[in-house]
């Protein structure tokens, strides 16, 4: 009796999150936006959870959209994807830096890698 209490506790019990992956929930560094950070499929995307009014920038509402999406691990503390950037309307190659198990460097590009953007995220 005590063994099955033991497993039903233990499967009651919240898994915890490994911080050296970027699954999560991150804000950016304005602190305007979080996203939570999931594995969809076989890859890891992100939707918007939380926004500011003044991160609305003209958007009806920004929280349910996938900001980060189909990023696939290429090498160690790296992923490339798309991220989506709602007050442009459009989605950009993007790479992601796991600089720390709490911080991300977020980077989108224009064409071909040309013309990048980056923003370092926090864990929150």
């Amino acid at each position: 009796m005590i063994a099955l209490l033991s497993a039903f506790a233990l499967a009651a019990a919240p898994v915890a999150v490994p911080h050296d992956e970027p699954v999560g929930l991150w804000q950016n560094p304005r602190a305007t936006i979080r996203v939570r950070t999931a594995p969809c499929g076989t890859a890891l995307c992100g939707a918007i959870v939380a926004a500011a009014p003044t991160a609305d920038a003209g958007v009806t509402s920004l929280i349910g959209t996938e900001l980060l999406r189909d990023y696939r691990q290429i090498g160690p503390d790296r992923w490339a994807g798309t991220v989506y950037v709602p007050d442009m309307g459009h989605s950009f190659s993007s790479r992601i830096v796991q600089l720390s198990p709490d911080t991300l460097q977020i980077s989108g590009c224009l064409i071909g890698g040309f013309l990048c953007k980056s923003q370092i995220w926090k864990r929150v």
